[in-house]
């Protein structure tokens, strides 16, 4: 078989970076493109330098790739002239499947300044959460807590990865400090939660939701039917949405729990099935919104939700993934962070095979991982 080659093949070793390459000799480069559409980005990004740009340049269709949440080792807490100054304790980068590296993203805004605390200098030993999920290709921050202990984020931060940049979404009616958050179908969900120091019964209660479908200068959060109690502000709780339901646990891990789902056609909020609630036993998160994963976090076991017999079933065992405390699910991917967040654990689940195939990523020097996502890559030249 013929071998496809750019119109310069590389020198010495490395690749000649002249801006008069085309992509494939005798043809225009747009059929040249569409040629290379069908190639793996793998092979793009290791031939030459002409086909990596292509592949990285914004019409090209995006290759997937991690972006994660990291919080410094060190107490990112310093002292001053007798003074304590507090500054933001989350990082954010993105990892590069091709290359396995991770870059950092461009600075979000700093108006208002941005504090994400991650561990409090006096409470070393307790985490705060930090929310985040993936809406319609974007990275957003929903509830996050500053060093005195107050809601961090006023509106909803985002990241769209095609075209590099950070903004803010609507602004919340109350901000919280933690809640239960998800999203179905590109609306983002957030009911109860924790304002600051006090409990309030009304947000404990309530339910928004803000539709990202809708244009930027019509976004706004939207009240919907009410919770009927306020036991889901006890801790940050990832509701996973499932076939047009937001399903949700009120507590983490294998304690025992309640379940809750809101039906987003009707507005209205069902019990959970008895089976769904009693195997939930661990981070959750869905595959397109169809399939349901849970890890238990003591086993390390790996089930998918199967909704006609209401039960659990189980696909692999790992000890990598005990103890494990947050997932992501897209492209056939299970992304896990481990309690310690010293590195991620990837299994692929897109292929039925005798022996689970899975790789660790592990973060930049320094850091420990926070949270993880799965999103398009960046649009850069390279």
């Amino acid at each position: 078989m013929e071998t496809i080659q750019c119109s310069k093949r590389p020198k010495n070793g490395s690749f000649d970076d002249s801006d008069n390459e085309t992509l494939l000799p005798g043809l225009p480069d747009d059929l040249a493109q569409h040629c290379l559409s069908s190639l793996f980005p793998s092979l793009l990004f290791s031939v030459c330098h002409p086909w990596r740009r292509l592949l990285y340049s914004p019409s090209f269709p995006p290759f997937f790739s991690l972006y994660a949440l990291f919080s410094p080792l060190q107490n990112p807490t310093t002292i001053s002239h007798g003074e304590v100054a507090h500054r933001n304790s989350i990082e954010f980068f993105s990892f590069d499947p091709l290359s396995s590296a991770w870059r950092p993203l461009p600075s979000p805004p700093q108006n208002p300044p941005l504090h994400l605390l991650h561990r409090h200098p006096s409470f070393l030993s307790r985490k705060l959460p930090i929310q985040s999920l993936t809406v319609s290709n974007h990275l957003v921050l929903i509830a996050a807590t500053t060093h005195n202990f107050s809601p961090a984020l006023s509106s909803p931060l985002l990241f769209h990865p095609e075209s590099n940049r950070w903004f803010y979404g609507p602004q919340i009616s109350t901000p919280r400090r933690w809640c239960a958050t998800g999203a179905v179908r590109g609306v983002v969900y957030m009911a109860s939660g924790v304002v600051g120091s006090y409990y309030r019964g009304d947000v404990a209660r309530s339910m928004e939701q803000w539709d990202l479908n809708q244009k930027s200068e019509s976004w706004v959060w939207e009240n919907k039917a009410q919770l009927k109690d306020g036991r889901f502000s006890r801790e940050a709780v990832d509701a996973v949405g499932y076939r047009g339901k937001l399903c949700m646990v009120n507590v983490k891990g294998n304690a025992v729990k309640e379940g809750a789902v809101y039906n987003v056609e009707l507005d209205k909020w069902e019990e959970m099935p008895c089976g769904m609630v009693a195997g939930w036993n661990g981070p959750a998160a869905t595959m397109d919104e169809d399939v349901i994963y849970v890890i238990d976090e003591v086993k390390g076991s790996l089930s998918k939700y199967d909704a006609e017999k209401d039960c659990w079933v189980a696909l692999i065992e790992l000890e990598q993934l005990k103890r494990a405390e947050q997932i992501a699910a897209r492209r056939g991917k299970i992304c896990a962070v481990p309690a310690n967040g010293e590195k991620i654990i990837v299994v692929d689940v897109g292929e039925e095979r005798a022996a689970a195939r899975f790789w660790e990523v592990a973060p930049p020097r320094g850091f420990e991982v926070v949270a993880v996502h799965v999103l398009p890559r960046i649009t850069r030249q390279q």
